[in-house]
């Protein structure tokens, strides 16, 4: 608590004084590009990628966060002090603190620091507009890396809780469907889970899995039967054991002072409030057997899907065929 202030000045300084210097920004040059061609080395990484370029192609939602190589090559300061100049600005701030800190003390050390920004122009957000596909990198791997993604509820939308609990019963854990099927009955694969992942206008169900392209096939074939299946037979126990991971998630999660901040600037980004966790709680106990069918039921009958596949793929079926399979 005592170094609270100093935090503020360093912080303050960073977003307010960059310096930018031409060889500090060649160094970190050279160290992006470094990171992109390890991204590229990684498999299970750069999938995550091209799935999401995949699944919102053309748009900023489906651009990589490190983006191409040849676009950081070509960047300059110019280029950095007109982004920072342009998107750095009060509207698009947020300060957020927790832990031995006190809230009255935050608020003039901000005003202080940052009351002298003139407002600027906040851009419009482009939407996010799922359309799907595929991308195909057939390459002499060890494995075959298959990301199969289909449109799920956004933030606002309390479906999100439910599209949560599904991924769960799917592929959270060791006690899921998927895991239970494709790796402990099967032997399928070492690695698969799935997961949700709400936007603010859209959404992100991804289930992943790492196996041999000889059967990859089978693999994604049961991954479409399960899903079909989860429609009928998701069972309450199944989202007993999601509704209780969700709030272990959240709960543990306020243990750290970090993840508290990290928290609240999230939700008043999303919310412009910062709802009590009590709120969350409730919304999360509100799931059920059906709202989670349902989930599941949207996802089968949504007709498009999005499927990235690298490695020893050529055996694997086209998204089309996954999709022609989920909705028959």
């Amino acid at each position: 608590a005592e170094h609270t202030d100093l935090a503020l000045d360093v912080l303050s300084d960073i977003v307010l004084n960059p310096a930018f210097d031409p060889g500090e920004i060649e160094i970190e040059r050279h160290v992006i590009l470094q990171e992109i061609g390890q991204a590229l080395d990684t498999p299970d990484d750069i999938i995550f990628d091209w799935l999401q370029e995949t699944a919102f192609p053309d748009q900023s939602l489906g651009r990589p966060i490190l983006g191409p190589a040849s676009k950081v090559e070509r960047f300059g300061r110019k280029d950095l002090s007109g982004f920072v100049g342009e998107r750095y600005v009060p509207g698009n701030l947020i300060v957020a603190a927790a832990g031995a800190v006190n809230h009255d003390e935050i608020v003039r050390a901000t005003e202080t620091r940052f009351a002298h920004l003139s407002p600027g122009d906040i851009a419009e957000a482009e939407p996010g507009r799922f359309l799907g596909g595929e991308t195909r990198v057939e390459k002499g791997l060890e494995q075959a890396h298959v990301a199969l993604a289909f449109e799920s509820p956004e933030y606002r939308d309390d479906a999100m809780y439910s599209a949560q609990a599904f991924a769960i019963a799917m592929g959270g854990g060791m006690s899921s469907r998927l895991f239970q099927e494709a790796r402990e009955k099967r032997g399928l694969c070492y690695a698969i889970f799935a997961q949700a992942s709400p936007f603010s206008d859209t959404g992100l169900m991804t289930i992943y899995a790492g196996t041999s392209g000889e059967e990859a096939p089978e693999l994604l074939a049961l991954t479409v039967d399960e899903l079909r299946r989860s429609v009928d037979d998701l069972s309450e126990a199944e989202v007993a054991r999601a509704r209780a991971q969700l709030k272990a998630g959240l709960l543990m999660g306020l243990e750290q002072p970090a993840s508290r901040a990290e928290r609240l600037a999230k939700l008043l980004s999303i919310w412009d409030r910062v709802p009590l966790i009590e709120e969350t709680i409730e919304k999360v106990d509100s799931v059920s057997v059906q709202s989670v069918r349902e989930v599941a039921a949207g996802l089968v009958s949504a007709g498009a899907g999005a499927l990235a596949l690298y490695g020893p793929v050529a055996a694997a079926p086209t998204v089309q065929e996954v999709t022609d399979k989920l909705a028959a």
